[in-house]
């Protein structure tokens, strides 16, 4: 392959229709997510539309938990298709039809190659070195038996070249002797995925194909039969893959899950995710935090590079950070609740209340969890075994001042009980770090919390006291 780019950006159009198409075989993840987002935001961006397509007609593996698992994932990504959702395999007689079509037409031929025969091909292919190219000693006859079985083939072109303008890779050109005759029917009658495709794409009036780059080289093969058809043929965009933050290709070992992960279990939020996804591979400037409006607004294919992009956990949570803190209370007390599993209006009062203290440490819901468990628990605390060493070495003794005192309180706010918990520091001639870390720990059971004076009056009097009796002297 040769290739060359024009960075020029695409005029507007309102007539786009851009289409995410994804097999369930799996779980939607990361590449697909983000094949989906760019399908979205240049058909958002285009006053256009974006439909989305499961092509299930490989039968024996797609499954409903995966169909399932892809609708939810969108949803919760915000990537609003238009329409219903489009299911491959219940359009096989239309494309079984355009087959015959392309049979009569001249465009495609009976192939009576038996088993054994492609396998002869396919060994004298291997002993060469080379890539198995159909070429049947069928395409050109017409003296086809009856009572054999057959596939319908594509007559693909044999000289020249075609040449693909990809918005993305530059102009892409494949000699092509290197198209072989795919199947188009099998001999059972049904059509194969690659027709599928061509056929509903034309059908669902997709212009632009955007899609992995892996794709590139179906895209050849498709071609063909577009202009076999007498199709307008759609502009196609090869988005480079996901890697890891090694450059390898990117696996279960790089954070390789499906999207439904990131929400349950690392407490990711969906606008950090469609953030962070939009910035793999494509950019505007310097500009990191970009929310969909502005993504809507500034996304053209341009901005994607034509290098494979690398996946960082650590970057996609310091990203979820900034969402967290930014993200309403209420909502994150409904997100938090849910991992808690309490429905009772007083605990999600008491975690609003704490919620802006809260979400100030958190880089994602699992954190912002555990932050607040202390508001929940029942005494005596579990102590972490990190915190545990800061209830030795004298921090009794201190824990018994500091009963002392904030038991005499009357006003029991913050300020008043810095005043407090200050006297006590500067009586025992210590610094406050030296109290308060101590005094956290039996609070709380762990190292980090809100500020500790926060976290005094959102426990209360009463309970504020027990948890620091159950650790004086």
């Amino acid at each position: 392959m040769s290739a060359t780019i024009d960075t020029a950006a695409p005029p507007r159009d309102r007539n786009v229709v851009t289409r995410f198409a994804p097999s369930p075989t799996g779980f939607l993840h990361l590449g697909g997510a983000r094949t989906a987002l760019f399908n979205l935001l240049f058909a958002r961006a285009h006053g256009g539309k974006f439909l989305l397509r499961i092509e299930d007609t490989d039968r024996a593996r797609s499954t409903q938990p995966a169909i399932d698992a892809i609708l939810s994932g969108m949803t919760w990504l915000g990537l609003d298709w238009d329409g219903d959702a489009v299911f491959q395999a219940t359009r096989a007689e239309r494309h079984a039809e355009v087959a015959h079509q392309m049979l009569n037409s001249g465009h495609a031929y009976r192939c009576y190659l038996t088993p054994d025969e492609l396998a002869a091909m396919r060994a004298a292919a291997e002993a060469a070195k080379k890539p198995l190219r159909i070429r049947s000693p069928w395409r050109d006859r017409t003296d086809w038996p009856d009572d054999k079985p057959y596939v319908v083939r594509l007559k693909a072109p044999t000289e020249g070249a075609t040449t693909i303008p990809d918005l993305v890779q530059g102009d892409v050109t494949v000699q092509n002797v290197e198209i072989d005759d795919l199947v188009l029917l099998r001999s059972d009658g049904t059509p194969v995925y690659m027709l599928a495709v061509v056929v509903d794409d034309h059908d669902m009036g997709v212009t632009h194909v955007i899609r992995g780059d892996d794709h590139l080289n179906n895209a050849f093969r498709q071609l063909p039969i577009y202009r076999a058809m007498g199709w307008p043929e759609p502009a196609y965009a090869h988005i480079p893959l996901i890697h890891g933050s090694d450059g390898a290709k990117l696996s279960k070992r790089h954070g390789a899950v499906g999207i439904e992960a990131y929400r349950d279990e690392l407490g990711i939020l969906p606008e950090a995710m469609g953030n962070y996804l939009l910035r793999l591979g494509w950019g505007h400037g310097d500009d990191e935090i970009i929310d969909r409006d502005q993504a809507v607004e500034w996304f053209d294919l341009a901005g994607v590079g034509k290098s494979p992009s690398r996946f960082d956990l650590k970057k996609l949570e310091n990203l979820n950070g900034h969402y967290i803190r930014a993200a309403d209370d209420a909502r994150l007390t409904g997100l938090v609740a849910e991992k808690f599993g309490f429905e009772d209006a007083a605990r999600r009062d008491l975690l609003t209340q704490a919620m802006p203290s809260l979400k100030a440490r958190a880089a994602n819901l699992n954190e912002l969890a555990a932050g607040s468990a202390f508001l929940f628990a029942t005494r005596p605390l579990q102590i972490d075994e990190a915190a545990a060493p800061l209830l030795q070495d004298g921090a009794s003794a201190l824990l018994t001042r500091l009963h002392a005192a904030l038991d005499a309180v009357h006003n029991w706010d913050t300020e008043t009980l810095e005043d407090a918990v200050r006297r006590v520091a500067e009586d025992a001639g210590v610094k406050l770090g030296q109290v308060a870390q101590p005094l956290r720990v039996a609070l709380t059971g762990r190292k980090t919390s809100p500020g500790i004076f926060d976290v005094l009056v959102l426990l209360g009097r009463d309970e504020s006291l027990a948890r620091i009796a159950d650790h004086a002297v």
